[in-house]
């Protein structure tokens, strides 16, 4: 694989060099990312697939994991495309334009995913803390507003990164150490004090991380109190079950968020080819835990993907 020439280059190109250090290992790299990214869409576009089919699946909880596989997708898909034109034809170079374009979108679809998350949290609060009026609060239209209403959120709250950055001169030297253009990693390449720049993306990251994910546990505290006092053992089990998915889901994607935001900001100590895998992995890992978790803990949900795999399978 041939060098990428570093000394001639457009002055409107960044260069992303993927993973400093292991480029002779870029190929071999690649296989398990490629692999993780593959499973990772397969499981979400079951879920979608399966949800779209069957008319029984088309209530609120269902649509809101709809909208979470969607993001999954969106989301591992913004950084793998480029990840792996990086490992597999060695092609580093990224106008300006699109490594802002790629910056938020890579931001945008945590910040979605997060909001998805608390209209969970409140889709299975009205389901068990007051039933008799759940088909009448979550309708499928006021669902519909609430996936706008987060991807406006997302939106509003992402676009000022590359608004900001774009008004800031860089250094001649291009060159980003990453696989993707991540706010923090460009920031650092500005030739002057970029401190607002910094200290909105940090901000706006644990403001609305830590805003959502304290409405995700008020949300749940409740739910937890209202399944203690459920009497009957089924319905006890399948309140728990459904929560319990939840839960997991929840907590596996705040915990990777803030952990690959602390790494970026205050990892020093940790080798630069670690903390990029890690960043990675970030996107990549909680596709497959999404559909997985979902798809074993609701029973309804295993039932029927169980049914058309089983399908699938006695067609070939």
């Amino acid at each position: 694989m041939a060098d990428f020439n570093l000394t001639n280059f457009d002055p409107s190109t960044f260069i992303l060099m993927g993973i400093p250090g292991l480029e002779a290992a870029h190929i071999w790299i690649s296989i398990p990312f490629s692999m993780l990214y593959i499973i990772g869409l397969l499981g979400n576009f079951m879920v979608l697939f399966v949800v779209g089919k069957e008319q029984t699946l088309h209530k609120p909880m269902y649509l809101l994991l709809c909208m979470l596989a969607l993001t999954d997708i969106c989301s591992s898909t913004s950084v793998m495309l480029m990840a792996l034109c990086i490992f597999w034809f060695n092609l580093k170079g990224i106008t300006v334009g699109g490594c802002f374009t790629q910056m938020f979108f890579i931001h945008m679809f945590p910040v979605m995913q997060s909001a998805v998350f608390v209209a969970m949290a409140f889709d299975r609060y009205v389901a068990i803390c007051n039933p008799l009026r759940y088909a009448t609060v979550l309708t499928k239209a006021r669902i519909a507003k609430l996936g706008l209403v987060g991807l406006i959120r997302a939106v509003l709250i992402v676009l000022p990164m590359p608004l900001l950055l774009s008004r800031q001169p860089f250094c001649a030297n291009h060159i980003i150490p990453h696989t993707y253009c991540e706010h923090i990693t460009v920031v650092k390449m500005a030739c002057v004090d970029a401190t607002v720049n910094r200290t909105y993306g940090l901000v706006m990251a644990f403001v609305v991380s830590g805003l959502d994910l304290t409405l995700v546990v008020l949300s749940y505290s409740l739910i937890i109190r209202a399944i203690l006092r459920i009497s009957s053992k089924k319905a006890y089990e399948k309140a728990l079950n459904t929560c319990t998915a939840h839960l997991c889901v929840m907590l596996t994607s705040f915990t990777l968020f803030f952990f690959s935001a602390l790494t970026h900001r205050f990892g020093q100590h940790i080798s630069l080819h670690v903390r990029i895998i890690l960043a990675n992995l970030f996107f990549l890992l909680p596709p497959i835990f999404n559909s997985f978790i979902y798809g074993v803990k609701i029973q309804e949900l295993r039932d029927k993907v169980v049914k058309y795999t089983c399908r699938k399978g006695l067609r070939l």
